[in-house]
């Protein structure tokens, strides 16, 4: 069950890297911009911001990382707490998502399943 969640929380980590991406390195794009459903001058206008958040992204996919990191390296509880905090707070910015913007669900949806069922299994996995 642990491998499961190891592999959800990889997933997860790889999803919001992609975002770091188009948010920080492709947000003037035309593909972003199709993503986002942005014009050229909206792109420009938010690129700080988007880049800003971009990292924001790359930090908790980074939480993650090395969370499955100290799992190698037999260290179990240091990795399960990384990986709570990232996945966590990667569901948590999906459901904030939701909740501001009800209209970017499908994008909450995608960049939040992974990391809840993380999360989920996680728990489950250390509970057996």
């Amino acid at each position: 069950m642990l491998i499961a969640a190891q592999l959800l929380a990889l997933i997860a980590a790889l999803i919001h890297c992609y975002i770091f991406l188009m948010e920080s390195l492709w947000w003037e794009k035309p593909s972003t911009r199709r993503v986002f459903g942005m014009s050229v001058g909206e792109a420009r206008t938010t690129r700080a911001l988007a880049f800003n958040q971009g990292f924001y992204n790359l930090f908790l996919a980074l939480a993650v990382l090395a969370g499955l990191a100290f799992f190698l390296a037999d260290q179990p509880l240091i990795g399960s707490t990384l990986l709570y905090t990232g996945l966590g707070s990667m569901a948590l910015a999906a459901l904030v998502l939701i909740i501001s913007s009800p209209d970017k669900s499908s994008a909450a949806i995608k960049q939040g399943t992974a990391p809840l069922l993380g999360l989920l299994v996680l728990a489950l996995g250390q509970a057996l």
